[in-house]
């Protein structure tokens, strides 16, 4: 069983909004980073935004900077991506991932390496 799972995708127009959700359970969630990575049809995978455990520090990729905002509760071993102003680019199945604390870096978010089994992932299609 994957340590994480996550919830909330679905379907929306271009310019529309989701939020998806990470629940992780069995290891101590702030003794990580968490991110978020994302995989389109025929692409790799890859890091769109991580926290660190605190969650004090927040890095995206390029491609959501400005849209995307990524959150923790470390009380409930839970954390959030929030999506606005959806593009039909941002379709892809969207996984959460525990990280060691120093991958989590400004400028690093293309270089992120999970520390645990993939969960099922959150699909999110975006209709233009």
């Amino acid at each position: 069983q994957a340590p994480v799972m996550e919830s909330g995708g679905g379907l929306v127009q271009e310019g529309g909004s989701l939020r998806l959700s990470c629940t992780a359970s069995g290891f101590t969630f702030d003794d990580y980073a968490m991110a978020w990575f994302r995989q389109a049809p025929g692409k790799e995978r890859e890091g769109v935004s991580c926290v660190s455990w605190s969650g004090r520090d927040t890095y995206y990729a390029d491609s959501v900077k400005g849209r995307f905002t990524i959150s923790r509760d470390n009380a409930n071993n839970t954390m959030s991506l929030q999506m606005n102003s959806l593009k039909s680019e941002d379709t892809a199945m969207y996984y959460c991932a525990a990280l060691r604390p120093q991958n989590c870096y400004a400028g690093g978010v293309a270089q992120l390496k999970p520390v645990n089994n993939w969960g099922q992932g959150t699909q999110v299609t975006v209709s233009s």
